[in-house]
């Protein structure tokens, strides 16, 4: 088989390209920019391209498929040509479909804890022993791919995104997938660019439950009350299996979860994680995990990439880093750390760097959303703005739709870390949250600094 990727230096494609050609394809791949970690890991396959740029001479008939990326335009070279030569043209999440169509599908839904929930259940089956083909969308610890694909595992674990498949197919990728068994894990208005109003949005994910297989299973969080609204409207034929909250404690900066007369001591922490947890028991039973392997397994679940990570500690401080920007996300992972560490103030720093966060249309729906921080920071650069072409963000703007005047607002990142290099950490946590990196701030860099 040969295949070859338009657009192969995305997180999501480069990690196919390597699974495919560590399944023994030939692998070809083209882009404009490729960044690391993408450049480092396609040159360690062989597989990274020569020179940045398209060139339809890539784009010969003796091609099997080509595999289009998100990031390619509909007048891309490589796509014309390919179409003018009749070669099958696949997006990412048609081609894990065509790859899954014998397998049973397990796909993990959700505005939130969706990457967290389908590293929880790749961790456990691992530790059980039992070999599943994946798609995940973070780096996990003991697993060398992001992406594997074979012929003779029984089941996929399939993180579905609910963002769009390619530049030719505005279908969300989770409705390609047509799981056998789905978890929902909540829902929370996202990506205005492409879902403009909430009922559109909440709508993407009633279509995603309608085209589960016959007869199968929906895990489904009852605690989030638009998906426990829509999930009980599912077919009559499809298996409803509600989670909602597991029993914990937090105890000396530790949480444990509590089943009948077991207490499991996790290296996670938050209300949302516990949550999640429950919801990957809820897969791993399925699979057929029995309740002593899981929780023992799920007690050395260290989290996954850029999802709560620890970068630094002492005695009374410690510096932490989050994936999250959409209020849900933000909410959760501040009320995590307030409750791990009661005593201590948290000074928390959040950057607007995703189309919604930064749509003047979409800030109102951070109100409240930072109130448990001590000291709640914002940072937004004019020229994320110009990239997305949205109009002009004012401070005073931000701090209305946040309601809280308490609000410190940043859009000089040398600037947001003076002032966070000045500041007296004793009995003091920082916490940074972005899907970006602050306008290139080393955060582990800081960390360091900060307490040093």
């Amino acid at each position: 088989m040969k295949v070859h990727f338009i657009a192969i230096g995305g997180s999501a494609m480069h990690n196919l390209a390597i699974a495919l050609k560590l399944k023994g394809y030939h692998v070809t791949g083209s882009d404009d920019e490729i960044f690391e970690p993408a450049q480092g890991r396609l040159k360690k396959y062989g597989i990274l391209p020569v020179d940045e740029g398209w060139d339809a001479l890539k784009i010969t008939s003796d091609l099997s498929a080509v595999i289009l990326g998100m990031h390619a335009r509909q007048d891309n070279s490589e796509l014309t040509r390919a179409r003018e030569l009749g070669i099958k043209i696949y997006s990412y999440p048609e081609y894990l479909y065509e790859a899954s169509k014998d397998k049973i599908r397990v796909v993990i839904a959700g505005s939130h804890g969706k990457t967290t929930i389908t590293s929880m259940v790749l961790h456990v089956l691992q530790i059980a022993g039992i070999h599943v083909d994946y798609m995940v969308g973070a780096q996990l610890e003991g697993f060398e791919v992001m992406v594997k694909l074979t012929n003779d595992s029984k089941y996929i674990i399939l993180e579905g995104d609910e963002y769009l498949s390619s530049t030719l197919d505005p279908r969300p990728k989770f409705h390609l997938y047509r799981p056998h068994i789905a978890l929902l894990s909540g829902i929370a208005w996202d990506h205005m660019n492409v879902f403009p109003t909430v009922d559109n949005y909440v709508n993407q994910f009633e279509q995603f439950i309608n085209l589960i297989e016959p007869n199968g299973s929906l895990i489904y969080c009852v605690s989030d009350p638009v998906v426990k609204r829509i999930s009980r409207k599912a077919r009559k034929d499809i298996i409803l299996i509600p989670y909602g909250d597991l029993t914990y404690r937090v105890h000396d900066q530790k949480v444990y979860i509590l089943s009948g007369e077991k207490e499991t001591p996790l290296m996670v922490f938050g209300k949302h994680n516990v949550q999640n947890i429950q919801g990957a028991w809820k897969i791993c039973r399925k699979i057929g995990v029995d309740d002593e392997t899981f929780l023992k397994a799920i007690s050395s679940f260290t989290g996954a990439s850029k999802r709560l990570q620890l970068l630094k500690k002492n005695k009374d401080s410690a510096v932490y880093k989050d994936f999250a920007h959409s209020p849900s996300k933000l909410k959760a992972t501040i009320e995590a750390i307030k409750e791990l560490y009661p005593e201590r103030e948290l000074i928390a720093c959040l950057e607007l760097h995703t189309f919604s966060s930064l749509n003047k249309a979409f800030l109102p729906q951070y109100r409240g959303c930072m109130d448990l921080a001590d000291k709640p920071m914002v940072y937004f650069s004019h020229h994320a703005l110009a990239l997305k072409r949205l109009p002009e963000l004012t401070a005073e703007e931000i701090k209305k739709a946040f309601s809280d005047d308490r609000l410190t607002i940043y859009n000089d990142s040398g600037k947001m870390q003076e002032d966070l290099l000045s500041m007296d950490y004793h009995n003091k946590n920082l916490l940074l949250m972005s899907s970006g990196n602050f306008d290139g701030l080393d955060m582990e860099e800081l960390a360091v600094k900060v307490l040093d």
